[in-house]
């Protein structure tokens, strides 16, 4: 890995980081239905941008449902899902709580795209879970079902983050791939359309849009495309640059981020559950990431 990489890699895990911190200021303000549309609608038109400075052609190559479809899965709904757990939960518990993407990905693909269960991964699973139990029974917030309710939130979204991993290989990857760009940059459109007339609705019953302030608009510029349009632009570089494998490593610099700048700008409370339950998570993390022993080719027969 090299200066470059490493600098992009903690780049990325500091805006990524910064996403909760963002959220958890506009969702209270405007609902979690209006901010998750207004942040997919500013990181589509960031990164339509982008494609036409970058002179993209917008050839998905008959992909256009399959995109947007897994936009739907990987930004929609997560997103929606981390906006209503701003509603309760402070920035650092969300970001902790994204750190058990990869263990979803590992539950799924168990369950359900017949991928094999390792020692390590079952354990990783194992950490993960205890992890998340030690930071909502014992964190500087009060155990209520309001807590439960937006960790569950966060599950959700990190089980959706698991299975478009799969999907994404399933509908684009095996048939004949696409260019990244344009998957990220279609994904927000399937994800825009998608949490249209939710947000309309939404807005329909009580508007909310006038209670937001200049902070909370920049806010949601912010997390529209800092930390969802650039974002994905760094974050596919890297996976060219160093595989994917090595790129989920982002994964365990997000929750370190998330709790600073959440104790930093909003004032929350950091304690040792912070630290018991991030390290939890973080050697589920890494027992599931670890790259696997080689398995050692049979001896010849002896004659």
């Amino acid at each position: 890995m090299t200066v470059s990489d490493l600098a992009r890699l903690l780049a990325l895990s500091a805006i990524w980081g910064a996403s909760f911190l963002f959220i958890r200021i506009g969702a209270p303000v405007l609902g979690p239905l209006t901010a998750a549309f207004l942040r997919v609608l500013i990181g589509a038109v960031t990164l339509a941008g982008c494609l036409v400075l970058l002179r993209v052609r917008w050839d998905m190559r008959g992909k256009w449902p399959a995109v947007m479809a897994l936009g739907v899965i990987n930004s929609g709904i997560p997103f929606v899902m981390y906006a209503v757990a701003a509603l309760w939960l402070p920035a650092g518990y969300s970001a902790v709580f994204n750190a058990m993407t990869p263990l979803m990905g590992v539950l799924i693909g168990t369950l359900f795209f017949a991928e094999r269960l390792t020692r390590a991964k079952a354990l990783g699973v194992v950490l993960g879970v205890a992890g998340v139990a030690v930071l909502t029974r014992s964190g500087p917030v009060a155990f209520t079902a309001q807590v439960l309710l937006g960790a569950a939130a966060c599950l959700v979204a990190t089980a959706c983050y698991g299975l478009a991993g799969f999907l994404a290989r399933k509908w684009i990857t095996a048939r004949g791939g696409l260019d990244s760009r344009l998957v990220a940059a279609g994904s927000m459109v399937g994800a825009t359309l998608f949490l249209l007339p939710f947000s309309a609705v939404s807005l329909w019953q009580h508007n909310t849009l006038p209670l937001a302030g200049p902070t909370v608009w920049g806010a949601m510029v912010a997390v529209g495309m800092l930390c969802t349009a650039i974002a994905y632009i760094l974050y596919y570089r890297l996976i060219a640059d160093l595989g994917p494998v090595r790129s989920l490593t982002v994964t365990f610099l997000i929750p370190p981020f998330g709790v600073v700048w959440g104790a930093l700008f909003l004032g929350e409370r950091l304690s040792w559950a912070h630290l018991a339950g991030g390290a939890l998570i973080g050697g589920a993390v890494w027992l599931v990431l670890r790259p696997a022993a080689p398995v050692a080719a049979p001896s010849a027969a002896r004659s």
